[in-house]
C-alpha cells in the first residue's frame, strides 16, 4: 500500500497541506510542498561540493552532529549562493533561529516568525541582485533558478522571485538537517562496529588510490560505503513518518478510502519489521543492502537524494581517522524536525 501511494501514478495521493505557521518556515513554492508539473519545473539536479579542514591533535573528541551541521550548512551555502556564500550562511542562521524558536516555544515563534521571515526575504532579494550584477549565473543554484527555462511549447517558464526565495528556504531546511543527521547516524554505528569501519577504510584506500580522495569517477565503486549510508537511515530515518492525503475517492489495497483521507506511513514500523528484514532488523548490518531489495517500499525516505556529499564526507573521514564512541555519549534519538541525537553525538577521533 505504501508503494502504491508513493508511486502515485494517477494523481490520487498528494502531500498534506502545511499550516500557516509551517508555511512561514517552508514557504509556498519549495520542492517540499510542490506537486506534479510545478514540482518538475522547480527540480534542479547537481551539487557543487565544498570541504572543511580540521585542527590536528593526536586524539580529540568532537560532537559530530554539531560539526556536520556546520559543514552541511557551508556546503549548501556555497552551492546555493556561490561567491556570496558568507551572506547565504547568515540567511541560513536566521532560518535556523526560526526552527529553534518554534521548537522551544511555539507562542514565541508566532511573534518572532514574521520579523525573521521579513529579514530572510530581504536578504535573499539582495543576493539575487548581487548575482545578476556579478554575472555568476548559472554557476550556483541561485543562478540556475534565475535562468529562464523553456517548456515544451518553447515559452518562457522561469521562476519568480517569491518562488526562488521559497526554494532557497526549503533547500536549506531539507538539506542541512537531513544530511547532517544522515552522516551522524552513519558515524555512530561505525564507531561502535570497528569491523565495518575497517572494511570501509580498506575499500576507500583500494578504490581511491594514491590521492585517497573520492571523485566523480570512483564514487560509484564505493559499494561498502554506500551500504553503510543505506543502513544508517534504515535504522535512523530522517523522519519517523511520511504523510500523504487522498485527492479523490480511492481503492488502496483492499480498502476504499474517501477523498481527503490522511495516510500515516510509519517509516520506523516498516524499517524495523523482522518479517521484511529478518531477525536482525534492530541491528547494524549494512550487508542487508548488498543486493537490491525487491520490495520498493520496505525502505523509503525523503530528503536525502543521491547522497553524493554524504558519501564524499564519510569516505574522507574514514580514510583519515579511526574513531570510537566517547564515554560521554548518551544514546537518545529524538524527533524534532528530523531525527537527531538529543544529547549531542560525541566521538573520539585519532588521525591515521
Amino acid at each position: 500500500m505504501i508503494k502504491e501511494v508513493l508511486l502515485n501514478t494517477n494523481g490520487s495521493f498528494l502531500k498534506v497541506p502545511f499550516t500557516p505557521d509551517t508555511k512561514l518556515l517552508m514557504g509556498d513554492h519549495g520542492l517540499i510542498v510542490l506537486e506534479g508539473d510545478t514540482w518538475a519545473r522547480h527540480h534542479q539536479p547537481g551539487l557543487h561540493l565544498g570541504a572543511k579542514k580540521g585542527h590536528r591533535r593526536e586524539e580529540f573528541e568532537i560532537d559530530v552532529h554539531k560539526e556536520l551541521g556546520k559543514l552541511t550548512a557551508d556546503i549548501i551555502s556555497r552551492t546555493t549562493f556561490g561567491s556570496s556564500y558568507s551572506q547565504g550562511r547568515h540567511i541560513f542562521l536566521l532560518q535556523e533561529n526560526k526552527c529553534t524558536s518554534s521548537h522551544k516555544l511555539f507562542e514565541a515563534f508566532t511573534f518572532l516568525g514574521p520579523a525573521l521571515e521579513k529579514e530572510i526575504r530581504e536578504s535573499i532579494q539582495k543576493l539575487i541582485k548581487v548575482n545578476n550584477e556579478t554575472n555568476e549565473n548559472p554557476r550556483n543554484l541561485l543562478g540556475l533558478m534565475m535562468s529562464v527555462s523553456k517548456n515544451q511549447e518553447r515559452e518562457e517558464d522561469g521562476l519568480g522571485v517569491d518562488e526562488i526565495i521559497d526554494e532557497c528556504k526549503a533547500f536549506y531546511f531539507a538539506g542541512k538537517d537531513t544530511s547532517a543527521n544522515h552522516m551522524t547516524w552513519a558515524l555512530l554505528p561505525l564507531a561502535l562496529h570497528q569491523e565495518w569501519q575497517s572494511k570501509a577504510r580498506e575499500e576507500i584506500n583500494r578504490v581511491c588510490g594514491a590521492t585517497g580522495l573520492p571523485t566523480a569517477e570512483n564514487l560509484s565503486d564505493l559499494k561498502i560505503v554506500n551500504m553503510i549510508l543505506n543502513e544508517a537511515p534504515c535504522l535512523y530515518p530522517p523522519a519517523i513518518l511520511m504523510m500523504r492525503q487522498t485527492n479523490k475517492d480511492v481503492k488502496l489495497g483492499s480498502l476504499s478510502r474517501p477523498a481527503y483521507t490522511q495516510l500515516y506511513q510509519a517509516m520506523t514500523a516498516v524499517h524495523y519489521d523482522v518479517q521484511l528484514w529478518g531477525e536482525d532488523a534492530n541491528n547494524f548490518n549494512p550487508l542487508r543492502f548488498k543486493d537490491q531489495r525487491k520490495h520498493l517500499a520496505s525502505f523509503f525516505l525523503f530528503g536525502l537524494g543521491q547522497r553524493i556529499s554524504s558519501k564524499i564526507v564519510l569516505a574522507t573521514i574514514i580514510r583519515k581517522f579511526s574513531f570510537i564512541v566517547s564515554p560521554s555519549y548518551v544514546h537518545a534519538p529524538m524527533q524534532f524536525l528530523t531525527l537527531e541525537p538529543q544529547y549531542r553525538a560525541q566521538i573520539l577521533f585519532r588521525k591515521i
